[in-house]
């Protein structure tokens, strides 16, 4: 019988669950605002390496918010990994 590991976990919040979530809303609001802004703001992006540097330019912050939201949201309502 192996012996029992004991874990801790000193914040509270389950680490796992906000990539997750923070991966998931991105992409659901992150792919249109980019879309939106590559469309409305007049930018020519006449090569995929345009339209890449664009996407990551406007899409990295839309990301970092869209994560610092999250783990604001799972330390306030305590979303732990154990149920």
């Amino acid at each position: 019988m192996p012996r029992v590991v004991d874990e801790t976990d000193p914040e509270g919040v389950d680490y796992g669950w906000v990539m997750q979530v923070t991966f998931v809303v991105t992409i659901i609001v992150g792919a249109p605002a980019v879309a939106l802004l590559a469309s409305g703001t007049g930018v020519e992006l006449a090569t995929w390496g345009e339209r890449a540097a664009f996407a990551i330019r406007v899409g990295a912050p839309i990301w970092f918010f869209t994560a610092i939201a999250v783990f604001a949201y799972a330390k306030r309502h305590r979303v732990t990994g154990v149920d």
